[in-house]
């Protein structure tokens, strides 16, 4: 019997409820390292435009919850708006107020305050695929052929049951998992796959299959599909240390993955119709709320993974283009102009709004269907 799906006010619901987490995650790791640098924060928001409820503490921060519930920012003293762009900062400011001031600390200090955001979500992904693999241990299986599917690409390529397979296109391969998180990556392309078979190493150059996953929508997503099997799966307990450093390699492998796809789309080699925008990205924090807390929680710290990433992206109203600012200040041996600065940050405000019009398209056609 078919489970009945979320409703519309519950999935809004997780969605901002867990949004509005990453959100502060976020957030908060700009206003930690601003605060450890002695930088006055002016705002801490949760949510764009008017203010719904909110307090000021001891410091002077307005916390607040606005009525916009999608993103939320920090904002530093000196800033002429959130996105941390520089005011007309007067010239016969105090000295007590230039030390409290984000733009007058030196420039290591302002690019770690940026690169906090990004980071501690890709902490908090870490952390969360940690406790997860601490709480139920970890299935693994030695990357060896158990069987070969007729007609398939392994088959067409000439893999054997036995091989030991080393890497594919130069990435090593440890577990039989490594196999999958690759090759889904390339469908129907070629994968030059190293291989050891009776002590000695061999190279195939196989054309992968490709197989769909689909949604509730009937979006169909490409994956490449070799055709083998693996050998019985071990479960592994980990202890603490491990966990973390299963949790790390998690992070580390999910991060190659989404420059990879990344990549492919920029080069035209997958559709950018694979982007889901805020409707579709709702839609699967629903549904995963709906399955259970695990299923939530673990959803949330992969968009947190895609959030730091995304964050980390060299334009312009992103973290990444403040980082790339503080590059060109520091080869340049001081600030790029305020003309120059502006006009980067409205062409970034100009291509996030592109960008955020062909995700939303993607999302209508999706629900069109």
């Amino acid at each position: 019997m078919e489970t009945e799906g979320p409703g519309l006010l519950f999935t809004i619901a997780a969605f901002i409820g867990g949004f509005s987490i990453l959100v502060f995650i976020h957030e908060w790791g700009h206003y930690a390292v601003a605060r450890l640098f002695g930088v006055k924060v002016d705002t801490f928001s949760i949510g764009m435009g008017r203010e719904l409820i909110g307090r000021t503490d001891k410091n002077g921060t307005r916390w607040k919850i606005s009525i916009l519930p999608l993103g939320g920012y920090v904002k530093f003293f000196g800033d002429a708006s959130a996105a941390s762009n520089p005011g007309d900062i007067p010239e016969d400011m105090s000295l007590e107020d230039r030390e409290v001031c984000y733009h007058f600390k030196p420039l290591w200090q302002r690019a770690l305050i940026v690169f906090a955001g990004p980071a501690i979500n890709l902490i908090a992904a870490a952390l969360v695929f940690a406790a997860f693999f601490y709480s139920y241990g970890i299935g693994v299986s030695e990357p060896i052929i158990e069987a070969v599917a007729e007609e398939s690409a392994a088959f067409e390529a000439g893999l054997q049951p036995g091989d030991r397979i080393l890497s594919i296109n130069g990435e090593e391969v440890e577990r039989f998992s490594d196999v999958g998180a690759v090759v889904r990556l390339y469908p129907g392309g070629d994968v030059t796959m190293l291989l050891e078979r009776d002590g000695e190493q061999i190279t195939k150059v196989v054309t992968l299959g490709i197989a769909y996953m689909e949604d509730r929508f009937g979006n169909r997503y490409p994956y490449g599909r070799l055709g083998i099997s693996s050998p019985q799966v071990e479960r592994i307990e980990l202890g603490p240390i491990g966990a973390l450093a299963e949790g790390g390699r998690q992070t580390v492998a999910m991060t190659d993955t989404i420059f990879t796809t990344l990549g492919q789309m920029i080069m035209g080699l997958r559709s950018v119709r694979e982007l889901g925008g805020p409707a579709r990205i709702a839609n699967m924090v629903g549904e995963a709320a709906h399955i259970s807390v695990q299923n939530f929680i673990w959803l949330l710290a992969l968009l947190s993974l895609n959030l730091g990433i995304l964050n980390l992206l060299p334009i312009p109203v992103l973290d990444g283009g403040h980082l790339l600012y503080y590059g060109l200040e520091a080869i340049k041996g001081s600030p790029l102009s305020k003309k120059a600065q502006e006009a980067g940050f409205v062409a970034g405000f100009a291509l996030m709004l592109i960008f955020m019009l062909l995700v939303t398209l993607n999302d209508l056609q999706s629900m069109a269907l």
